[in-house]
């Protein structure tokens, strides 16, 4: 049970992650379905309407069934964690509060997708279902939200959570209905028609989510303080940043879907995907977030356990980086065992005591030794992804052709990360690889390592054969998963301020990624020789260095 209790932590996280991305698009397409193809239908010719309507239902019916398994499996989980840790039976655990949510978000699910499985344009009945259905599932997650917590304005805290999810669910929810609708192939007439439809709806969106963001501020976050001083408030900035860098992303449609009536749809048209195809990215990252604050008391719950700006200040002023590792020896978990192995000898007891096991439950111990590995780790890495990103602008000039091998640098990057990361494991350490996997720190140390191995290998495959093949989506989408890891990443520190200062390093980290991971998505999806292409192939490396910057000047003391 400890080492579930260890890992549920991470586990439900993706896991509520994952609901919420695909409650959102099953909400967003059936209110794509009554709010734009719907009436849009009458406007076209009847194979044409028929066509979109059919590609949302499927859209809507393949979400629904991911909504129902994430959401079972989480709430599954859920109770596990619950009975386990205090020591409920399953019909007491069956009346949490999230247990409830998630039962009404499965009834709603259900019925949402019962509306959707008849072809055809819906009637009245059917579309105050799907209507239904939307609400339902809304409120039902609204329900399970942290306003339900709250003992003071708990009605205010459920409006600003359901029009934030509501808003969510109308822009980036309706995303993939839209592509399939973008890829139909209409005359420019009726795809700006469409254009101009979901436009409305996202402008709609984010003014809820605009709305929703002020009630979170007010009620969960209070003041300036709560914004930097707290892990609520700082992954709040970071989404809202995120949300900025989208919003650029659809006002640049809506700026190119008002070309169509020059004539220009056969350029403009795929600018339009590459860039919903950018803020489907982006926004699978801004979901992870979001369902990562979900584990995240808010602000103003800790007010007397926050990071004072003078704090940051200091941490964040570059100093020299490190560029002398500790001794393996010296750190907590190596020095602590060598203690016990010599007691075990002299007392020649029948087990061996070990100094930490993953999984237990309990908090590495950690000192100053183990402070400076992870700074000079964090340094080393940081020079190395210089280079990286310093080769890749060189390799964007097309005048030096040695520049092109710069993806086998991560390569040693990825090493590098295997073999430090976790000290006390195996190679460096006495634990074994499968067991430090117990350890939710040590696993996710492992993927971002497996991750840049993946598109390292790719993009130099890619970069030999000088084609655009498959392969070479692989580096956007693994920086994309990279980034999600980094913006969910929990740190398994007793002190919450010191936590709270090394999420601030890592959560620039992973929205840099994000960005990176368009930028190069938008490089591959446009003309070779466009603008576009050319902004991807200079914007990508320049987030390298960013990062590389924030690595080589990183410091936990």
């Amino acid at each position: 049970m400890e080492l579930f209790l260890d890992l549920y932590g991470f586990l439900s996280v993706v896991l509520r992650a994952l609901a919420l991305i695909a409650r959102s698009v099953t909400i967003g397409t059936l209110f794509y379905i009554l709010l734009l193809a719907t009436p849009l239908a009458a406007r076209f010719q009847p194979g044409d309407s028929a066509l979109m309507l059919d590609s949302a239902r499927r859209i809507g019916l393949r979400a629904g069934w991911v909504t129902l398994g994430a959401t079972l499996l989480a709430v599954s989980l859920g109770l596990v964690a619950l009975m386990g840790s205090l020591d409920v039976g399953l019909a007491q655990a069956l009346g949490a509060g999230f247990a409830l949510s998630g039962a009404g978000v499965l009834g709603f699910t259900v019925l949402a997708m019962l509306a959707l499985l008849p072809h055809g344009a819906p009637g009245g009945p059917r579309m105050a279902v799907l209507g239904l259905a939307a609400l339902g599932m809304l409120a039902s997650a609204a329900l399970g939200s942290h306003a339900m917590a709250r003992e003071e304005a708990r009605g205010p805290m459920l409006l600003a959570t359901f029009l934030h999810q509501m808003g969510a669910a109308l822009w980036l929810g309706g995303l993939p209905a839209f592509m399939a609708a973008l890829r139909l192939g209409w005359a420019p007439a009726a795809a700006q028609a469409v254009g101009t439809r979901y436009s409305g709806l996202a402008a709609a969106g984010v003014l809820c989510i605009i709305g929703g963001i002020i009630g979170f501020y007010l009620g969960y976050i209070g003041t300036p303080e709560g914004l930097y001083g707290t892990a609520y408030g700082a992954m709040s900035l970071t989404k809202s940043a995120l949300m900025g860098f989208l919003l650029l992303l659809g006002l640049g449609n809506f700026l190119l879907l008002h070309h169509f009536a020059r004539g220009h749809a056969a350029t403009v048209l795929p600018r339009v995907r590459r860039f919903v195809e950018c803020e489907m990215i982006a926004g699978i990252c801004i979901f992870g977030i979001a369902a990562s604050l979900t584990s995240v008391p808010p602000a103003v719950d800790l007010p007397d356990d926050r990071v004072e700006w003078h704090e940051i200040v200091d941490r964040f002023t570059p100093q020299a980086p490190r560029l002398v590792s500790p001794n393996h020896e010296d750190l907590a978990i190596p020095n602590l065992q060598a203690q016990l192995d010599a007691e075990y000898q002299a007392r020649q007891a029948p087990d061996r005591p070990q100094a930490f096991i993953p999984g237990e439950g309990l908090l590495p111990p950690r000192n100053a030794f183990d402070l400076a590995w992870s700074e000079y780790n964090h340094n080393i890495a940081g020079f190395i992804v210089l280079a990286v990103g310093l080769a890749a602008l060189l390799d964007a000039t097309r005048r030096v052709p040695l520049a092109r091998h710069w993806p086998l640098l991560f390569m040693g990057l990825a090493v590098f990360l295997f073999l430090r990361s976790d000290p006390e494991a195996w190679p460096m350490g006495q634990i074994s690889f499968l067991d430090s996997l117990r350890d939710p720190e040590a696993l996710q140390h492992k993927l971002l390592s497996f991750l840049v191995v993946i598109f390292a290998v790719s993009e130099w495959l890619v970069r030999l054969s000088g084609k655009r093949t498959a392969a070479a989506y692989v580096f956007p989408l693994s920086m994309a998963a990279g980034g999600f890891l980094l913006l969910a990443h929990t740190h398994a520190i007793a002190n919450i301020r010191e936590a709270l200062l090394v999420e601030l390093s890592h959560l620039p980290l992973g929205a840099a990624a994000v960005v990176a991971a368009c930028a190069r998505w938008v490089e591959l999806r446009s003309e070779p020789d466009g603008w576009l292409a050319r902004l991807g192939r200079w914007t990508w490396p320049c987030c390298l260095i960013f990062i590389s910057l924030i690595l080589i000047f990183y410091r936990e003391a």
